[in-house]
């Protein structure tokens, strides 16, 4: 779990810089570049299977 957490926040952190050093030189590519992020993330959130629940044993 904690590992889960931080590769997370080391992704979005080096994702952010890259977009940080584009907008630096030119903003309107570090937008467009934003979005296409967004919705890579967005697809991979979408196809990931949800977590099974587990069911406690009744006594």
């Amino acid at each position: 779990m904690v590992r889960t957490v931080v590769l997370t926040v080391a992704e979005v952190v080096s994702l952010l810089s890259i977009v940080y050093g584009v907008a630096l030189i030119y903003l309107p590519a570090a937008l467009i570049l934003g979005g296409g992020m967004g919705v890579v993330a967005a697809e991979q959130k979408l196809t990931r299977p949800e977590a099974a629940h587990r069911k406690e044993p009744t006594p």
